[in-house]
């Protein structure tokens, strides 16, 4: 039986995870120059990046691969499908609508408001980044299962640098576009869970 500090924990844990994610989405541009250039950060990851791996296209084509449109939309119907079939339809019309409603809001919002251009596009947030992490994201809260939130955040800790090495390498993004784009899809997605999660709960 649940302890009223682990009922507490449970309730924290979400409003925790939205205020990071915003926090993450805020504070990373206040470093940015004043043109939305690259920051030092950006400059010095660059750098190693480019040193180390050198100009094998393919190789930052292969790491950036699990961002690209046509794996993540599979992963995101995959995730629908998983839920459809057991006929949990709140949870299907989540899985299928936060993280669009995610792409919607770094598109139609976010982007402009921070306007960081990069070869005559808006890249912060990262939009590949969005994509990816709010799939991840929304099936992770979704589930309401421990163990497939903890083997999406060590999916996820693997893949994303890797996506942001390639990214960079093909000079998509700045490292920092990649980080801004975690924060954003986290917070997004979390707090579309919210609702959800009460109208779940009260049905």
């Amino acid at each position: 039986m649940p302890t009223p500090v682990d009922s507490w924990a449970r309730r924290a844990a979400l409003p925790a995870l939205i205020l990071v994610g915003i926090l993450v989405t805020v504070v990373v541009p206040q470093f940015f120059p004043a043109d939305g250039g690259p920051t030092g950060f950006d400059r010095s990851l660059g750098e190693h990046i480019h040193t180390s791996v050198g100009a094998h296209t393919w190789v930052y084509r292969v790491l950036v691969f699990p961002s690209n449109g046509y794996v993540v939309v599979p992963m995101l119907l995959a995730g629908v499908a998983w839920f459809a079939v057991r006929r949990q339809w709140w949870r299907a019309a989540f899985m299928f609508l936060a993280p669009e409603l995610a792409i919607i809001m770094n598109s139609l919002v976010l982007k402009p408001f921070w306007d960081r251009q990069l070869q005559h596009y808006l890249a912060y947030p990262s939009g590949h980044t969005v994509h990816l992490v709010a799939v991840v994201t929304a099936f992770a809260l979704v589930s309401e299962s421990v163990r497939v939130r903890v083997s999406a955040a060590v999916v996820m800790a693997v893949v994303l640098p890797a996506v942001l090495v390639g990214m960079v390498g093909l000079g998509y993004h700045h490292p920092t576009d990649v980080i801004g784009g975690t924060g954003a899809a986290v917070a997004l997605v979390a707090a579309a869970y919210l609702p959800f999660r009460y109208l779940t709960r009260t049905r």
